[in-house]
């Protein structure tokens, strides 16, 4: 279809909607599992698997800006798109055969390279073509998250149908979960190559042929060094930090939950029939509450100041490890799972929004890659790097089994102090959402 032909929105919303779903339902078959695959079917060691983590944050770094080019001035968006998740599909093909560190280190960078870009363009593909972005894109988005969900659940349940031995230890159980999570990359990989087809159908979006300003990202660093920017930055690493223990740990501490979890607990069984095993399913738990959350945030933001959401958001970081590394049930656990909506919806959105609204029109896009590259790019370094090589070496005992309180415990504390942070150094009386606006 070219650019100027009008479509229906009913029509096109559904397009746009089916590409999000494919978008993340790729990423979301096998981040959660990423971890417990590495390390206890693939054996590397904590440092390489943290090292393999931050590789795909390098990618997500220098990615965006390497595809922005490239897609600004040479090729159209949707052709883009198509050539970067065929590539993308083929890189975690191999992925799937691979157990040697250098030569899983190396693939992972590229498909960081490949993969972080698509986020962005898929966004900017559809603001350019909807006539009402503040009204549609927010229920596009969302098909995002179901595609997450819909991925998770489905691992989770392919793990409990042909990779979960009845009767067998659970030494027995652990060793045949870990194989085959391999299965989460050839899922992602079918999921980028449907992806890559699909998007050559998407809508035309030509490259732009106008210079962008050539000084916005140092005009943007001026901006953000004011309040409340200033602190927002400062907090954003290490609540990345924080971020990154869940989505490194979480999948093996659910796993190992699930399986001690005793076939008479009639509750446990349920979760496990319902979300497969694995923990991926358990996962997408979170992402079902960040609907109910993002659903509920034109109200929240209303009626509530952004610090007050955003201390909400960092209170739910300090309560989900709190629960995880105190109260290892499945109904506390499963909570603080659900804990995850808040933690995405009060801080990660509002983040943005306050960005948005505290930076003037001509930088705005540009402090928004900015905050991005901080809390996707650096802190997701720093955070692999620390909850692996550092945190997960120390909590690991001499027997080689992780210690999960003591694991769980430092997010917690680093939390809390990021809460005191924003209680002290976080400027009062920001007025809700509408009031106020940096033009």
């Amino acid at each position: 279809m070219s650019e100027g032909t009008p479509q229906s929105p009913r029509p096109l919303m559904v397009r746009l909607s089916v590409m999000m779903f494919l978008q993340y339902a790729i990423w979301g078959a096998w981040l959660p599992i990423l971890y417990p695959y590495l390390l206890g079917h693939v054996k590397f060691s904590l440092g390489q698997v943290g090292s393999i983590l931050a590789a795909g944050a390098v990618g997500a770094i220098f990615g965006p800006f390497i595809a922005g080019q490239i897609a600004d001035r040479h090729f159209a968006t949707e052709k883009f798109l198509g050539m970067s998740h065929i590539v993308g599909a083929i890189l975690v093909y191999f992925l799937a055969g691979t157990s040697d560190f250098a030569t899983f280190l190396v693939i992972s960078t590229l498909y960081g390279l490949v993969y972080a870009p698509t986020m962005a363009l898929t966004n900017s593909l559809c603001f350019h073509h909807l006539t009402d972005r503040d009204r549609q894109f927010g229920p596009i988005r969302l098909w995002g998250t179901i595609g997450w969900i819909a991925a998770g659940i489905a691992m989770g349940q392919w793990l409990a149908l042909k990779h979960t031995p009845t009767g067998a230890e659970a030494e027995i159980v652990a060793a045949a979960q870990d194989a085959g999570r391999a299965d989460a990359f050839l899922l992602s990989a079918l999921l980028g190559l449907l992806m890559g087809i699909y998007c050559f159908t998407l809508p035309h979006t030509p490259p732009s042929r106008q210079a962008r300003e050539s000084n916005a990202t140092m005009a943007a660093l001026k901006e953000v060094r004011g309040q409340p920017l200033v602190t927002l930055f400062f907090l954003a690493v290490p609540i990345s930090v924080i971020h990154q223990f869940y989505f490194v740990h979480t999948s093996e501490f659910l796993s190992g939950l699930q399986r001690a979890s005793d076939a008479a607990d009639q509750f446990a069984s349920l979760i496990n029939r319902l979300l497969g095993v694995g923990g991926i399913g358990l996962m997408t738990i979170g992402q079902m509450a960040e609907i109910l959350v993002l659903a509920a945030m034109p109200l929240l933001a209303r009626r509530l100041s952004r610090k007050t959401l955003l201390a909400i958001g960092i209170t739910a970081y300090a309560a989900r490890m709190f629960l995880f590394a105190y109260a290892p049930t499945m109904p506390a656990i499963l909570l603080g799972v659900a804990l995850h909506g808040l933690c995405f919806g009060c801080f990660i959105f509002v983040a943005f929004m306050v960005v948005d609204e505290n930076t003037t029109a001509d930088v705005r896009a540009s402090a928004q890659n900015l905050f991005n590259l901080v809390i996707v790019g650096i802190g997701i370094i720093v955070g692999s790097w620390f909850a692996t090589a550092i945190v997960g070496n120390w909590a690991t005992g001499e027997d080689g089994v992780m210690n999960f309180t003591r694991l769980f415990s430092v997010p917690m504390w680093i939390a809390i102090a990021c809460l005191v942070a924003l209680l002290a150094l976080y400027p009062r009386g920001r007025a809700p959402a509408g009031e106020t606006r940096v033009q």
